[in-house]
Order: structure tokens, then sequence, then C-alpha cells
């Protein structure tokens, strides 16, 4: 064996030990930093927003720390075997590469698909968690969709009219204190540049330039706010003409029996691109008025 490739590879064990440890020591860093911070708060609605900009975010970046430590560590082992040729150096290599790529691509896919549902439980929790009033210390009431109605201006009504934004409403029944919190809706609308409410909302589709099977088209997007009245378009390519779909209409009139027993209405959607989006609603009546909103959006 050659005595320079042999002091090489010597340095090199060295050296991926030391890394994979770093990257171990990292990953674990990750977790334990978005634990603290995550603890440190002490707002339940702070809580829930922390949890939907960082968490699945630190949570990935921990595991590709991992990953680049185990591929790291894979490049150390077989030292005996690697020592007879250069080229099992290489072949050794190009293993770990694939594991630690696999380990991430794997990974990509659970945090996209899998893990919005383990999200959205721990985000629910300190959503619908009872609020404490910070005056009095008297444990707050969530009201309904139809008492809180009262307790919102004209554009909030329209936000959630539109389903783009979902209000809280916590109330202190001894003092009559009102707390509001705003959340993420089930549907996308715009914020109006005119009123400033999220109600800008899509209602009318105008192709000027038909698709053709060789060649795109154009459409212009017509959208109205549902609270001003104010208006705005936008012009958007058509993709060229594929095999024909057929669509799936609602019918007119949705009915439930025995509505009033109905807690929890959970809606799951499949979208044929393979995604599935679950939604859930406090009535029967709100999730009928979705269902006739609801529009896939283009991502």
């Amino acid at each position: 064996m050659d005595l320079t490739y042999s002091k090489f590879l010597a340095v090199w064990q060295i050296i991926a030990l030391s890394l994979s440890a770093v990257s171990f020591i990292v990953a674990i860093l990750i977790l334990i930093i978005h634990k603290i911070r995550f603890s440190s708060i002490s707002d339940y609605k702070q809580k829930y927003d922390y949890l939907a900009s960082n968490d699945s975010r630190m949570v990935f970046m921990s595991i590709v720390a991992f990953a680049v430590g185990l591929t790291l560590i894979i490049n150390t082992v077989y030292d005996d075997t690697v020592a007879v040729s250069v080229v099992w150096f290489f072949v050794r290599m190009f293993i770990a590469l694939c594991i630690g790529t696999l380990i991430i691509y794997i990974s990509y896919l659970m945090m996209r698909f899998a893990y919005p549902t383990t999200l959205e439980k721990k985000m629910k929790k300190w959503r619908y968690k009872p609020r404490v009033n910070s005056k009095t210390g008297h444990t707050m009431k969530l009201l309904s969709e139809d008492e809180e109605d009262v307790h919102l201006d004209e554009g909030m009504q329209a936000e959630e009219n539109v389903f783009s934004v979902d209000y809280d409403v916590w109330v202190d029944e001894e003092t009559g204190d009102v707390q509001i919190e705003k959340y993420p809706g089930h549907l996308i609308a715009y914020q109006c540049n005119s009123c400033g409410f999220k109600t800008m909302k899509l209602i009318k589709e105008e192709i000027v330039i038909a698709p053709t099977e060789h060649a795109d088209g154009e459409m212009i997007k017509n959208y109205q706010c549902n609270y001003c009245s104010a208006k705005r378009s936008k012009t958007v390519k058509v993709a060229k003409l594929s095999q024909s779909e057929s669509h799936y209409k609602l019918p007119a009139h949705l009915h439930f029996k025995n509505e009033e027993k109905v807690d929890l209405v959970s809606l799951e959607i499949h979208i044929s691109t393979g995604k599935t989006r679950m939604f859930e609603f406090n009535s029967t009546k709100q999730a009928s008025e979705f269902l006739k909103e609801f529009k896939v959006e283009e991502e």
C-alpha cells in the first residue's frame, strides 16, 4: 500500500470522525434550542404562531445535520478494505452519499406529506387551550361561530365569510373582557389594497387567448373585495390543452340530519395531483358554505 495514501486515510479518518461528531451535536442542539425557544413563550397564541413558522423547519434542519453526520461516519468504516485500493475509497464515499441523500429525501417527503398532520395536532392544542384573563386570572370562554360575530367588526366578519381568516373570540364572563385572536383560514384570499382586509376573492375568469395543444393561452382573472367591493384583475398564462378531465359538481343544496347534534365536521379532499387536504368546521352550515366556495388553488 502506498505510504502517502495510508497517511491520507489516517488524516481522513480523524477529520471524518470529528466532523460527524460536530454534525450530531448540531442536530441535537437544534432540537434543544427549538424546545427552549418554544418553552420560553408564555402566550398560547404566540406558541401557536411559533410552531406554525418554525417547527417543521427546525425539525428538518436537525434531520439534515444527523444525515450529514451519518454520511461521515459511513466514510470511516471498512478501513482495511479501503486501504487496499483508492477505488474502494470512492466506492465507500458513493455509498455513504447515497444513504445520506436517501435519508434527507425520505425525511423531506415525510415532512411535506405526513408531518403536517402531527404539527396540526400540536398547534390545535395551544389554539384551544383555555385562555386566562391576565387582569383577573379568570378562565375565559371560547365563543361559538354564531356568538362571536357581535365582537367582530364588519371587515373581520367579511374575512371569515370568505374563509380567508378565522377569528377566535375569548370572553371573561365575569368581567366582560374580550380577547380576539387571528388565525389563517381554510381558503386563500388576498389583501385588498383599499380596505386592508383579506377579502379579495376571485369572481370571474376570462380566456382572452384560447390555449391549443401546441401553445399556451392567456386568461384574465378578475377579483373583487367582499367588504369594500374594490376590484382588480391580473393576466395569467393558461397551460396547453391536455386530456379533458371531468369535474365533480356540488348539489345545489346540502342537507344534514340532526344538525344540532353535530360537534365537529371534518372534510378530507383528495386532489388529482395526489395531495390530500383536511379541513374542520364547527357546524354543518359552515362546512356547506365552504364547499360552495372551495377551489383548488394553483401552487
